[in-house]
Formats: C-alpha cells, sequence, structure tokens
C-alpha cells in the first residue's frame, strides 16, 4: 500500500521549498503527498518578496477535510508564519492524532528573509513540541527556539535545551555551517548521534531543509524506525544535491533535484 503523507507549509512557486519540495520528495520516495498551505509567498531563487497568510481557521478547514477523507500515515509541517496558524494546527492535529509528525520550524527563507512573525516561536514550542515525532530546525532556529540568545549555544547545549522544552527528539541540521561533512546533530533524550556526509559543492540549496524533512517524514510513513528514516533521508538529500547542478532554475540559489534517481542523467551524469 502506498502511505499518504501529508505537508502542512507554505507555497514557493520558484519550486525549490515549500509544499512544493515537499510534495517532490514525496513523490520520488514513493508516496502520496497532499497539502495543506498555510501561506502563499512571492520568492523566486533570489529572494522573498512578499508573505499572504490565509485565516487560520481556513488552514484548519484544509487539515480536517484531509483527515476526514483520507489515511494519512505521517505529517511533514513547514511555515507556519502566526501565532494563529500554530495554534489552529496544534489543534487539529490533537484532534487527528496522525502516527507521526515531523516539524521543520521554518523561521527564516534560505535567503535570509523572514518567514514568520512575532510570537511564532513560542507558539510552536509550547503547542507543537508535544506533538512531534521529531523537530528539524537548523543551528540558527535552534537557537531561536531555545530562548537562550545571550548565551553561547553549540550543537549539545541547544538540543538538550529544546529536549527539556518539550520537543520529544531534535535533529538539529549542519548543511548552513563549514566544513568538508554536513553533520546534523541527534538527540533524544537518551541518546546523542551525528548523522554525516560529505559537504557537497553547489550554490542550489534551495529548500534542503524542506526536502530532508519531508524524506524523514515520507521514510516514517512507510514504517521505518525514526533514526533509519533520518539516515536514509539524510542520503537522499545528499543525492539530490549531488544532481542539482543539472537542473537550471534561477540565478540565485536553485532547488536540489528531487528526482535525480528516477530521471535519465545527462552527460554530466
Amino acid at each position: 500500500m502506498i502511505p499518504n503523507i501529508l505537508s502542512i507549509a507554505g507555497s514557493d512557486p520558484s519550486g525549490g521549498a515549500g509544499v512544493q519540495a515537499d510534495l517532490k520528495t514525496f513523490a520520488a520516495l514513493r508516496c502520496f503527498g497532499l497539502a495543506a498551505i498555510t501561506a502563499l509567498t512571492a520568492q523566486n531563487t533570489r529572494g522573498v518578496r512578499g508573505v499572504f497568510m490565509p485565516p487560520a481557521s481556513f488552514v484548519g478547514d484544509e487539515i480536517d477535510a484531509i483527515f476526514e477523507d483520507v489515511d494519512v500515515a505521517a505529517v511533514k509541517i513547514g511555515m507556519l508564519g502566526s501565532a494563529e496558524v500554530v495554534e489552529v494546527v496544534a489543534a487539529r492535529l490533537a484532534v487527528h492524532r496522525p502516527p507521526a509528525i515531523v516539524l521543520d520550524p521554518v523561521l527564516v527563507a534560505t535567503s535570509g528573509d523572514a518567514l514568520a512573525q512575532l510570537g511564532v516561536e513560542r507558539a510552536i514550542v509550547e503547542r507543537l513540541f508535544p506533538l512531534a515525532s521529531l523537530i528539524t530546525p537548523n543551528f540558527e532556529e535552534a537557537v531561536r527556539l531555545a530562548g537562550e540568545r545571550s548565551k553561547p549555544l553549540n550543537n549539545i547545549r541547544a538540543a538538550e535545551r529544546l529536549h527539556r522544552l518539550g520537543a520529544n527528539a531534535v535533529l538539529i541540521t549542519g548543511g548552513d555551517a563549514a566544513g568538508e561533512t554536513a553533520d546534523d546533530f541527534y538527540f533524544d533524550g537518551f541518546k546523542s548521534r551525528v548523522f554525516s556526509a560529505p559537504r557537497v559543492a553547489t550554490r542550489n540549496t534551495h529548500g534542503t531543509g524542506c526536502t530532508l524533512s519531508s524524506a524523514i517524514a515520507a521514510y516514517l510513513g512507510r514504517g521505518f524506525a525514526l533514526e533509519d528514516a533520518i539516515a536514509a533521508a539524510k542520503a537522499y538529500v545528499t543525492g539530490a544535491l549531488r544532481a542539482a547542478d543539472e537542473l537550471n532554475v534561477g540565478g540565485g540559489r536553485g532547488p536540489v533535484n528531487h528526482f535525480f534517481e528516477l530521471w535519465p542523467r545527462g552527460p554530466k551524469g
């Protein structure tokens, strides 16, 4: 049976991040993708021009419509934008109780543009941390969510702090850091682990966080254990980055190649 995976996230018209990246990832990993749109963004590979958010109640209606009709194996949460949307999403998921939830707390775009209003961090911590099977912030997002900006944090301290705040398991992604490897730090209150992969030399990294979290959700929906899902998703993103330069999308940070295993490879593949 092909699992159904729901993305609750914002739209990226350039196709590299957000719901568009999530649906491509689900399809590439042999899952059927569903989407509840939390925001419309006007953006491309160079930056974000504007954000339009539907009423929070409408987001709730989207979620209810899916769960009342479809057997959802896992949920990926991305950009929520406002505390009101966070509250509605948390309330609806608490009712519908999907088997697995991967929370990617999108606060800033790859371009550096803000994608969340004031108060979102606190709402995410209080309302969504207890529901999520895993949260996948990058280090900057982890520091903001930890609420200790005046204290120097490293991955270990940040993950421990987020766990104390209610996160069941934390994966702090390291794709934005320097070094020869891209290292993601995992902590679940009992054990820690580093998921490492060679860093890929490409500027086309738009949507890597969205892609990783949606890949984890897809593998969870397919029945993988959490750490196995993370490892498989990490390998998938690495492959998508290696094939990213085969695409020709925009003049900024382009998308990764979500279908690198399915599309015929070019002469450089």
